[in-house]
């Protein structure tokens, strides 16, 4: 059936703010551009974004770690650097990795309580950051090993939405998201297992880069969570999360999954042709309700029919997804338990945690082998929708941002209900180990930012982004962005506008 063009959208929001004013260098290419050009310095952008950072941790709470004394003597050493002649892709730009990233000298908790030792050495993607030139400010908050679609916990307190204080940015990239949506940096990484890069970037008004396998290195570990977790960028626009995914990409010797290099910055600036869309309501059978948002459907198709427009044939069709849950099961719980064993005082893990640590313990022999031998064959499955097709189109999430709590006191199985219905979507492409592009598609009646997701097969990281960058020409999402000014009101916090 084709997109039906009668629908209504529901995709305005009054109170949304438009772009902040000229001369502040908000992207990613636009600060490496200036520092190039020598129109601002690197310590001069340093220390804005640490500032930032600091007028924001008691609202938006995106950092766990900041990096203020160090990040200012590397910002220094970069502008001696550009004054004599050198130019690297984000030589002196500031940026944000996730913390359950490593970085020499700092702690990687990821989400947990507790005394964690420093790091000695930096992972291959912090090393990758660091040849390019980037300046990493802080380590931004993570749930707990990154299981949920919230930002929260006793370790770090809550991390807000800065569209809406009152609401999660998402999980488990949510400090990530919202240190980019609040302008505290241009971009930031995020690590993606079921979702963890998209979904955050669908609540926060974003695009969210989930890479093939590999693309990225995990380095220290060969791979994370039994292959289903990768490393992508944040930003607000598509060429800033190209110029970062480029900048990260690339492997360690030690990495289990090696794909061809790809250019994806070009990618942006390229035609995508006129290409067939498969446009998805349906989710993967996990056997729970899965309702989606009447808000997030009409925003979804406001996208569709924007790439009908465009010239591309957009039609409804459904991947075969089979039981590919049984196979995402394992693989998590395992790779949950694996992380639970590195963390100093297990008794102060959330309950949730250790229990679905105890699951994996007991899914890591004969299950864990069969759910990982059935990838090839899921992806048989899957992919033949990328015969007739070229890209499927579904929500990147079924509703729209939660109000902060919503989850944090659920029982586990409880929490992985209400998880499910928020977030079906995106989950079957971390088994697969597919590319997928989170683009912002608007907003709810209530003014929470929304996202349609952009998937293809392997190594389709170029086509996806030539088309988001398509799709960014025409909507301009970027010119939005959150109220300056939070406040609290009884007790709760909520944005305003300046």
């Amino acid at each position: 059936m084709s997109v039906d063009e009668s629908q209504d959208s529901a995709t305005g929001a009054p109170d949304r703010h438009t772009a902040t004013a000229a001369g502040e260098l908000e992207g990613l290419a636009e600060q490496s551009r200036a520092l190039a050009d020598g129109s601002v310095t690197s310590t001069a952008l340093v220390r804005r974004s640490l500032e930032r950072i600091e007028a924001t941790q008691g609202t938006v709470n995106a950092f766990r770690r900041v990096r203020a004394e160090a990040a200012l003597t590397e910002a220094a050493e970069a502008d001696r650097r550009l004054a004599a002649g050198e130019r690297l892709p984000l030589l002196g730009v500031p940026v944000a990795v996730k913390d359950d990233t490593d970085v020499a000298g700092e702690p990687t908790a990821f989400g947990c309580a507790g005394e964690f030792p420093p790091k000695e050495r930096d992972s291959e993607v912090v090393r990758r950051l660091r040849a390019a030139g980037a300046v990493i400010v802080g380590k931004t908050n993570a749930c707990e090993l990154g299981q949920w679609p919230f930002t929260e916990g006793p370790a770090f307190g809550n991390t807000c939405n800065p569209w809406n204080l009152a609401h999660t940015p998402g999980g488990s990239s949510g400090g990530s998201a919202a240190a980019v949506a609040a302008g505290l940096v241009a971009a930031a990484l995020g690590t993606d297992g079921a979702g963890s890069v998209r979904i955050p970037a669908a609540w926060s008004h974003l695009v969210g880069i989930k890479p093939q396998r590999g693309r990225i290195s995990t380095w220290p570990d060969p791979e994370a969570f039994q292959g289903i977790t990768g490393i992508g960028p944040l930003a607000r626009t598509v060429e800033d999360a190209a110029l970062l995914l480029d900048v990260a990409a690339g492997n360690h010797a030690g990495d289990l999954h090696r794909p061809p290099a790809i250019a994806a910055h070009e990618a942006v600036r390229r035609d995508p042709g006129r290409l067939r869309i498969a446009l998805s309501w349906k989710a993967a059978t996990t056997f729970t309700r899965k309702p989606l948002h009447p808000d997030v459907r009409a925003a979804v198709t406001d996208v569709a029919r924007t790439l009908a427009r465009l010239g591309h044939f957009v039609e409804e069709a459904e991947p075969d997804y089979g039981l590919v849950g049984l196979a995402f099961v394992p693989r998590a719980t395992v790779g949950v338990g694996e992380w639970a064993a590195r963390v100093p005082d297990r008794s102060l893990l959330d309950r949730r945690t250790r229990g679905s640590a105890r699951l994996g313990r007991l899914l890591s022999g004969p299950v864990l082998r069969r759910a990982r031998a059935a990838e090839r064959r899921q992806q048989q499955r899957i992919g033949a929708l990328f015969g007739p097709y070229d890209v499927l189109l579904t929500p990147t999430t079924a509703t729209p941002p939660p109000r902060i709590g919503t989850l944090a006191k659920m029982s586990g199985w409880r929490t992985d209900q209400a998880m499910i219905a928020a977030c079906p979507y995106a989950w079957p492409w971390n088994v697969l180990g597919w590319p997928g592009v989170s683009v912002p598609a608007g907003f709810s009646a209530d003014g929470l930012p929304l996202g349609a997701q952009l998937l293809g097969p392997a190594h389709g990281e170029p086509r996806l982004i030539s088309l988001a960058a398509q799709l960014e020409a025409e909507l301009r999402w970027y010119e939005h962005r959150p109220p300056a000014h939070p406040a609290r009101i009884d007790g709760a916090v909520v944005s305003r506008g300046a």
